[in-house]
């Protein structure tokens, strides 16, 4: 199966998810999407958006899709490169949840609710009174959106050099230090990577991003990701250079579902 394949994702198991999970690649706009299957139990939707191929018809399309604090955002960056990456997410994102709830992309309302540590209303984004979850993460040139049943956090990052790992070296838990140390030094910033988007992933979907210690929660440096308890945790497989995870929350009896 190709990694642009237009397939959805494939399902994550209830116990146990896939090691490596492949996103659909969105389709550049005015492509219409598919109609939505919608995210069931264990299944999110993972779509991958490849600025270089969005690039010239999400600046053409921004503000008919985005709204003025978005705009503004998008200003912001003095990189080119960035300021099209956030474009391509942000019109990607409403491109998905517009089609979810059947709607028009510019009249999706996304909220942030309260934040799990102090309650204030700046956790993790979500629809107001809506039945799904989302998340949404970019790096440049790339991004992932992620559509779920219940809370979910996606991460993608780009693989990082030897300094970025030594700089980040107290990021990591006890043992997937230990784990990191003991591969060959040239396998260590995949790893490292591997590690931080499945942090990353799950700090998102708790809500707390980075407002939390990112060292003390064991996701593991190998292969098979280590979930924390109450939550499901995969790899995503994205273009070379990256690594990429997504987290969706369990429910108490053991799968997922609505809140």
């Amino acid at each position: 199966m190709s990694l642009l394949d237009p397939r959805p994702s494939p399902v994550l198991e209830s116990a146990v998810l896939e090691s490596v999970l492949l996103p659909t690649a969105l389709p550049p706009l005015p492509a219409a999407l598919p109609p939505p299957a919608g995210p069931g139990p264990g299944r999110p939707q993972l779509w991958l958006v490849a600025t270089a191929a969005h690039e010239e018809t999400a600046a053409r399309y921004a503000p008919l899709v985005l709204g003025p604090a978005e705009l503004a955002r998008a200003e912001e960056f003095r990189r080119p490169t960035d300021r099209a990456t956030y474009l391509c997410a942000h019109v990607g994102l409403r491109r998905v949840l517009g089609n979810h709830l059947g709607v028009a992309p510019r009249t999706v309302s996304v909220a942030r609710a309260p934040c799990p540590g102090c309650g204030e209303p700046h956790g993790r984004p979500v629809l107001p009174d809506g039945p799904l979850h989302f998340s949404l993460s970019h790096c440049e040139g790339l991004s992932l959106i992620a559509v779920a049943a219940t809370p979910v956090g996606v991460d993608v990052e780009p693989v990082p050099d030897a300094r970025t790992l030594l700089e980040a070296a107290d990021v990591v838990h006890p043992l997937e230090a230990a784990e990191l140390a003991a591969l060959a030094p040239a396998l260590r910033p995949a790893a490292f990577a591997r590690v931080w988007t499945r942090k990353e992933a799950y700090l998102k979907g708790l809500g707390i991003g980075l407002g939390a210690d990112p060292s003390t929660e064991y996701v593991g440096a190998g292969p098979a990701p280590a979930a924390p308890g109450g939550w499901l945790l995969a790899d995503i497989a994205v273009p070379s250079g990256h690594r990429a995870a997504v987290a969706v929350r369990r429910d108490e009896a053991g799968g997922t579902g609505p809140d």
